[in-house]
């Protein structure tokens, strides 16, 4: 049903894995390649075009693969590259394409690379990271902090001098001024594209290029820090963030990408000023095709009225060759189901995710209305809650296959403890209750693909009374009107003619006809084919 002239990455929708929760095979509580394949055909079923897979490499774990030893091969707690080839061939048998986590701004400590680079300061890779000579006073090279709380500068005793990590200290940044370090990472692009790779999730690639001469980060005076350690809050982040040598990279990486056929670079940028987030996708389209458009996940409140500017704001933003996207989970961000307050709300999220203009990701779990798990703080594994004192894990608690003790992920106890919920939430259970979430996201996802206007169509703002955000999708003469009621009270949309309602929130009103208007229930949302 696809336009020939749009990629697959446009029309389809990308579906994140991770790993370590999503299903284990082996029996020792962390999830592994071989479960992604084990899983591969309830993908099929939810009719996803693209998997992306958060990283499994080689790695000691201490920002739970973020930090790198390897990036040509598998950790054997997630199986071997014989088993990721597996996976690939599996999942392209099947329809469905793979994404993979690429992290070019820093390793492991412990990669090799890393290890010969601190092994004295005349080593031919001591110039592969970022090392600095204390202030004569012995201080810190400047007053940069580490996102994960505490300073960004690790003094290392044997040579005598300080290394960046804008991460924790285990995952020091690597120097992409340095072209060895360039052409190094950009032959690790050619190993996972050469083995068949459809694209790559480019993790915080906003920040490769550093500021010349690394100048003192001025003081936020109206910042509100998390506790003590956190002196990255308490920063304006001027020259430790996005820098304009950087799309020289991010063009590169596309240049490399496009000689391997349909292929597509998703890009993590954080960047509040949205002309600046624009720059990402290069001026002629030329560098990274989803940047990730994280506003609906930033979102300081949910209702109507802040949802709608924020997805008007980025439409009228957008030049013309630019592809719009949206995500509303991840495994860094509180699940939404939580985040918008109510499972009804979660409905209407996910319903928004699919049907307004642009490529969605959804996060693993996030089919179900999978709530953000309390956790008690003992049990904290993640070095970011532990540092500043809030948790990611609990959005990536495992995932809730079934009843059984273990939820089906494993036969024994998982790395992250199995939400009480459970034993009714999962995919079993929802799968054979027609009004559950996941048949929500199931019947969307099915509309959306056999519905251009849904899926390629242009984006129209539409009429609404307050505390409703509606919007228009259109294509071929074939036109949606997308109601979201926020509120808790009834709202009369107007119609402007004839309509039939194509799916509700509630779904239990599927072909319902209406005039010139129609009335939406507390937080109901609809799509109505019009005409």
């Amino acid at each position: 049903m696809s336009d020939p002239q749009f990629r697959w990455w446009q029309t389809g929708i990308v579906y994140q894995i991770y790993p370590r929760s999503f299903q284990d095979s082996n029996g020792d509580g962390v999830g592994d390649l071989p479960g992604i394949v084990s899983r591969l055909d309830y993908l099929v079923d939810l009719d996803v075009d693209a998997i992306w897979i958060s990283p499994f490499y080689k790695s000691p774990m201490a920002d739970f693969g973020y930090d790198v030893a390897d990036y040509c091969d598998v950790d054997p707690i997630f199986g071997t590259l014989a088993d990721f080839d597996h996976l690939l061939e599996e999942a392209h048998a099947r329809g469905i394409k793979v994404i993979i986590d690429w992290v070019p701004n820093h390793t492991s400590s412990e990669h090799p690379w890393f290890l010969e680079s601190r092994s004295s300061r005349d080593n031919p890779k001591r110039d592969w990271y970022i090392w600095r000579d204390a202030k004569p006073d012995g201080s810190r090279p400047n007053n940069w902090g580490s996102i994960f709380g505490g300073p960004a500068w690790e003094w290392d005793e044997a040579t005598q001098q300080y290394y960046y990590h804008y991460f924790v200290k285990g995952q020091p940044d690597l120097n992409w001024a340095n072209p060895e370090v360039v052409k190094a990472m950009t032959d690790v692009l050619r190993f996972w594209l050469q083995r068949g790779v459809d694209g790559f999730r480019m993790d915080v690639v906003y920040l490769l290029a550093k500021y010349p001469g690394m100048p003192d980060n001025p003081i936020n005076p109206d910042a509100t820090p998390l506790n003590e350690n956190d002196i990255f809050g308490v920063q304006h982040h001027v020259y430790d963030s996005i820098q304009p040598e950087v799309h020289r990279y991010t063009r590169m990486f596309r240049q490399i990408t496009d000689q391997y056929g349909d292929t597509v670079i998703v890009g993590e940028v954080w960047e509040d000023d949205l002309n600046e987030w624009i720059k990402f996708y290069g001026p002629e389209g030329d560098e990274i095709q989803l940047p990730f458009n994280f506003r609906l996940m930033q979102l300081k409140e949910w209702n109507a009225g802040v949802v709608s500017a924020s997805v008007n704001e980025f439409e009228d933003a957008l030049p013309e060759f630019a592809w719009p996207n949206y995500v509303i989970g991840n495994h860094d961000r509180t699940r939404p189901a939580t985040r918008v307050g109510s499972q009804a709300q979660a409905r209407i999220a996910q319903m928004l995710l699919l049907t307004v203009r642009g490529t969605p990701t959804m996060y693993q779990g996030d089919e179900l209305g999978m709530e953000e798990a309390q956790i008690p703080r003992e049990q904290w594994v993640d070095p970011w809650g532990i540092n500043l004192g809030i948790t990611r894990d609990g959005c990536r608690t495992p995932m809730q296959w079934d009843g059984s003790r273990y939820a089906g992920f494993s036969t024994v106890e998982p790395w992250l403890p199995v939400q009480a919920d459970h034993t009714w939430r999962n995919v079993e259970a929802m799968s054979d209750d027609p009004h559950s979430f996941l048949s929500l996201v199931k019947r969307l996802i099915a509309l959306r693909r056999v519905e251009p206007a849904l899926h390629l169509g242009v984006y129209r703002r539409a009429g609404a009374p307050d505390g409703v955000f509606a919007y228009i999708r259109e294509h071929d003469g074939r036109r949606f009107l997308i109601a979201l009621n926020f509120t808790s009270e009834e709202k009369r949309v107007p119609l402007n003619g004839p309509g039939v309602v194509a799916i509700s929130t509630h779904l239990d009103r599927a072909d319902e006809t209406a005039a010139d208007t129609l009335t939406l229930r507390p937080d109901e949302g609809v799509v109505v084919l019009l005409g």
